[in-house]
């Protein structure tokens, strides 16, 4: 067993395996639904830094569109303008990748988890005190089976994925597009936001409805939705904190 395994695959096989005992009905579906509960709480600390980022740095793209404009035959100017900009808004242009990364490792060892564990159950990756069912049955409420493709799922999942990323943008005001070389950069910034918005739903789709079993999608769609919902409940008042991050650029 390598260390992957036995640091990511060999636990969250356990885990599984585990929650599919005790829980009432013995479904799998279940059980992956609460591994994702599980994971979410564990790393909700940085998900929800990661989404706040995402939204005040959305906030403050027009100061940022401006001083890049401003100061664009000054390299170094242009850098400590920003480095403030950020600074006072208590805004980290990194920090919404490191959620990403942790979750990564997770995913792989879900993935791999979820492709050959759902079946016949390997006893050598088995805890001693993690009973064994012999054979997990693959099927969610008794209509999906997880261990095969599952359309309906790669749908909810790419759903859940775009109303994740129209929720975590923020709103910007309509400007008039013109065909000046500062404006470019802005404009250029925006189309490339709208097509990230439908690109990785699509994706999602895609590869949903190709290569990953529906217990990956049901993850999928269980992890995209509940930091949805996480995101409603916990930056609700996002339109008055856009008016105070805008207001604190303006000051930059």
């Amino acid at each position: 067993m390598n260390l992957f395994q036995l640091v990511f695959e060999q636990p969250f096989y356990n885990l599984l395996i585990w929650l599919y005992e005790v829980l009432p009905g013995g479904d799998i579906g279940f059980a992956i639904i609460v591994v994702t509960l599980i994971i979410k709480g564990i790393l909700f600390p940085l998900t929800f830094k990661s989404l706040k980022s995402q939204r005040d740095l959305q906030a403050i793209q027009p100061k940022i569109k401006e001083i890049r404009e401003k100061y664009k035959d000054d390299k170094e100017k242009q850098a400590q303008e920003l480095m403030a900009v950020y600074k006072n808004n208590n805004v980290n242009p990194l920090s919404s990748c490191l959620p990403l990364l942790i979750q990564l490792p997770i995913f792989i060892a879900l993935f791999r988890v979820l492709r050959t564990g759902i079946g016949e159950v390997n006893a050598d990756m088995l805890y001693a005190f993690v009973p064994n069912p012999g054979t997990i049955d693959a099927m969610f409420l008794g209509v999906v089976n997880l261990a095969e493709i599952s359309i309906p799922l790669a749908i909810l999942a790419a759903v859940a994925q775009y109303f994740q990323a129209k929720r975590t943008m923020a709103k910007q005001p309509a400007k008039e597009v013109r065909k000046e070389p500062g404006v470019m950069d802005e404009n250029m910034m925006a189309s490339m936001n709208k097509m990230m918005l439908y690109f990785m739903p699509v994706l999602t789709l895609i590869i949903g409805t190709t290569s990953l079993p529906g217990g990956v999608m049901l993850y999928w769609f269980s992890t995209t939705a509940l930091t949805v919902v996480l995101y409603s409940i916990f930056l609700k008042d996002d339109k008055k904190d856009e008016k105070e991050i805008e207001l604190t650029a303006k000051e930059s």
